[in-house]
């Protein structure tokens, strides 16, 4: 391999190593976060189609 290469080789395998460890350190070190999170409750159509026929009816006898 010419130098050119290793160098690009050395450059790119060392962004990604670095990259990982720090997303890596973050994850590790930052805490609280899991009051700012916020979801989603999702929902198939078949699960919503469940929780309408399980809806209670007003039904005057």
């Amino acid at each position: 391999m010419t130098t050119g290469g290793w160098i690009t080789m050395i450059v790119s395998v060392g962004f990604v190593t670095s990259l990982l460890t720090w997303c890596i350190y973050k994850v590790m070190t930052t805490s609280g976060e899991a009051e700012k999170m916020h979801g989603f409750e999702f929902e198939t159509p078949d699960e919503k189609e469940e929780h309408r026929d399980r809806r209670p009816t007003n039904h005057q006898p």
